[in-house]
């Protein structure tokens, strides 16, 4: 296959991660003969120190153009800490999501056995969790209109959602629902917001057209309990983009450590996929940060476009290296390998792939539960 994909590497340990996941897609390249294309640009506290624009226009072009987007991560110190700012990196992402119609923010959330002590969570609570969020991405609060007042002592941000907003990633939910385990649990706050009880009547009539699928409803603050206290109870979950947010962010605890959780962010002609964590400037440089994420969003592209035995295979080289404790030193303090040699350990896995890996209708299966 030929893929045209557009590079983000973004700000802080952006670069880092995501060229370990660029070494992987070359591996796979190898392994299975394809060709991908790579061409690199800037978004994010970088460009605008480069251009005072977080998205140039020639990075949103390239976007435009490609098959694909990899992103790496956004965010720099110097603007969280000043809140007058008026470009702020986050705005290129946002603008980014807007401008590629990018909808659907896709967000698996599992256990790797080989890591289950590294959970703060108790171990019965963990074991066997594996869900997935589903949150609509360019709609609701975000995007809403904002205002404050001249005095600058009362501000506000408006929450809208459409039918048309709803309907395309409820569908996306429920057919993902119904390749897994038939479960979809609507979270919302529908005992006090409006927009939310139009969530809730959009996808209680969708769902008529998915009677295999079991839909449920949580309210977003018990939601955020039972993801902690029962996180096994959830199969697909469907949310506004906060709500979406917040709670992925919350799920990333679960594996024991954020740089695990990879996403991918969908809309009807483009796809972008990137680790969930942020820029983590403190370790910019030190190549100590955690590429799991990275490699496992390229995993999520590869899914994307059909290759699923190729997203297989860099799941199973994860795996070993989580086994063989090839890992960065958050997920072990006593590891002494970087961020580099991690990627470098995956990529030869992939390049190398022995018998043990052998693909199967029900791997196949697995990975096109993921994305529709």
């Amino acid at each position: 296959m030929n893929l045209k994909l557009a590079l983000l590497p973004g700000d802080g340990i952006g670069p880092e991660v995501l060229a370990q996941a660029v070494k992987c897609l070359q591996a796979v390249e190898e392994a299975f003969g394809h060709n991908f294309v790579y061409r690199e640009a800037v978004v994010g506290a970088i460009a605008i120190d480069k251009t005072g624009d977080p998205l140039p226009q020639s990075t949103l072009d390239l976007c435009q153009e490609a098959d694909a987007v990899l992103f790496g991560a956004i965010g720099d110190p110097k603007f969280d800490n000043d809140p007058n700012a008026k470009v702020r990196p986050e705005h290129g992402l946002l603008k980014l999501r807007k401008e590629l119609g990018l909808y659907a923010n896709i967000r698996p959330v599992q256990v790797f056995p080989t890591l289950i002590d590294n959970s703060p969570l108790k171990k019965e609570i963990i074991t066997g969790v594996d869900f997935v969020i589903y949150r609509e991405l360019t709609g609701g609060i975000y995007f809403g209109e904002k205002k404050i007042n001249e005095a600058g002592t009362v501000a506000s941000d408006l929450c809208e959602y459409s039918e048309l907003e709803i309907e395309r990633i409820a569908h996306l939910a429920f057919k993902a629902a119904k390749n897994r385990k038939k479960r979809l649990t609507l979270v919302d706050k529908a005992n006090v917001l409006e927009s939310s009880r139009l969530w809730r009547k959009v996808v209680t009539k969708i769902g008529q057209s998915y009677p295999e699928v079991t839909l449920d409803f949580l309210f977003v603050d018990n939601a955020a309990m039972q993801i902690i206290l029962n996180p096994a109870l959830f199969d697909v979950i469907l949310t506004e983009n906060m709500f979406g947010d917040i709670l992925s962010d919350e799920g990333s605890v679960i594996g024991g450590s954020i740089g695990l959780l990879a996403s991918a962010s969908i809309g009807e002609n483009n796809a972008l996929f990137e680790p969930i964590h942020g820029s983590f400037p403190q370790a910019k440089g030190k190549d100590i940060a955690n590429p799991i994420a990275s490699i496992l969003s390229a995993a999520m592209l590869l899914e994307h476009f059909g290759l699923f035995e190729e997203a297989m295979l860099v799941r199973h080289s994860v795996d070993k290296s989580l086994e063989k404790g090839v890992v960065t030193p958050d997920l072990n303090n006593l590891s002494e390998y970087t961020t580099s040699q991690v990627g470098d350990f995956i990529a030869h896995t992939i390049e190398e792939s022995d018998d043990d890996f052998n693909m199967n209708d029900e791997n196949i299966d697995l990975g096109k539960s993921t994305i529709i």
